[in-house]
């Protein structure tokens, strides 16, 4: 057998030094990269590593002012009731007053009970004020109506723990200042966060039909920052029961059935950069703060008028077209059609929700 040139021995030699550096070299970098956006390359990958949730089956929506609302049961497939159910609405409070104005405002004729739970913690263990008990003269139009608890949490015995358990612990409370509100078997009751605000059309139906679901989630039309900045329509945590003796206050997956465009979303819709920095440090996914530098309020009023992300994130998809598709800045909206009745009535006091309003108050 021929042997090996010195030539071609010296090449392959030559070959495998220059990968050995190559390996040397990218490999540091790998791991740096992996350190300073493990998070990014995560959720980029997340169409490999993660399942998507099974689809829900969307119930049709049909509403046209002025029609009957026998014709409006029937288009749903259901059918008029002699007399209306009450209707209870649930919610956890941390601080969103303009949106729990806006909410209340829009629920208001139609709901028997508003039922609210505000705790003297966040989720992150953190000490804060009462806000709602603070501005219950902003509510007294709704007065006879709501059921407000405090809960009572302790900041120096929870700074540290899992926020999903203090959360966890605020919902089992609300479950049961639910059971103290007069509720029975057979009222509807809505188990939602207060910036999910469901159409005033969907409680209607909810009041007025016989053939509801059980249990029936409900799409909403999800915007960000502001009502200037629509997302997409999958926000679909919010949920209405048939009220029985074994309904708990959730925010899960908790059927397949899902009311199409049911109401609206409006996530971080704060009027101050103050109210912003609060939720980011406040709410269960605090841990999104990963650099001080994101708490920089010149930072978030940027970040609010171009539509971006707070937490530098991609957004969390499970297939590379729609991550892909959802990538930059959210569009701007020049329509303010179809939007809470209140909130258009009083423009004046809620610019900074409407399109071309994104200027925040220090």
């Amino acid at each position: 057998m021929a042997r090996r040139s010195p030539p071609v021995v010296k090449r392959k030699l030559h070959q495998e030094r220059v990968l050995g550096l190559l390996l040397l070299l990218l490999l540091p970098a790998f791991v740096f990269a992996v350190f300073c956006h493990g998070q990014k390359i995560s959720y980029f990958l997340r169409p490999i590593w993660d399942t998507p949730p099974r689809p829900f089956t969307r119930i049709p929506h049909y509403h046209v002012q002025g029609l009957q609302m026998d014709h409006l049961c029937r288009l749903h497939g259901w059918s008029l009731r002699s007399s209306p159910r009450r209707v209870f609405d649930a919610i956890l409070f941390s601080n969103e007053l303009d949106i729990l104005e806006i909410r209340y405002r829009e629920l208001l004729p139609y709901v028997h009970k508003f039922v609210i739970l505000e705790s003297n913690v966040t989720f992150t263990g953190i000490a804060k004020p009462l806000s709602f008990v603070n501005n219950l003269g902003r509510f007294e139009f709704a007065n006879s109506k709501i059921v407000h608890e405090a809960f009572s949490g302790n900041s120096g015995g929870t700074l540290g723990r899992d926020p999903f358990e203090l959360e966890a612990k605020q919902r089992v409370a609300l479950s049961s200042l639910l059971r103290r509100s007069g509720i029975a078997p057979g009222d509807v009751v809505i188990m939602a966060d207060a910036d999910e605000i469901p159409r005033a059309e969907t409680v209607k139906l909810l009041r007025w039909c016989d053939g509801v679901p059980p249990v029936m989630h409900l799409e909403l039309r999800h915007y960000m920052y502001s009502f200037e900045f629509p997302v997409d329509y999958s926000s679909w945590r919010a949920t209405a029961h048939l009220y029985n003796q074994g309904t708990g206050y959730r925010h899960s997956r908790q059927a397949d059935l899902m009311l199409a465009d049911a109401g609206w979303h409006c996530s971080f819709c704060f009027r101050t950069i103050e109210e912003f920095v609060f939720k980011m440090t406040a709410y269960s996914h605090a841990d999104r703060v990963r650099r001080p530098s994101f708490l920089d309020r010149r930072r978030i009023q940027q970040i609010i008028c171009r539509g971006e992300d707070l937490f530098d994130m991609l957004p969390e998809e499970h297939s590379f077209r729609e991550l892909i598709k959802k990538m930059g800045p959210i569009q701007k909206s020049a329509s303010a059609v179809h939007l809470p009745s209140f909130l258009l009535e009083n423009a004046d006091r809620f610019t900074f929700l409407l399109p071309g309003g994104c200027s925040r108050l220090k």
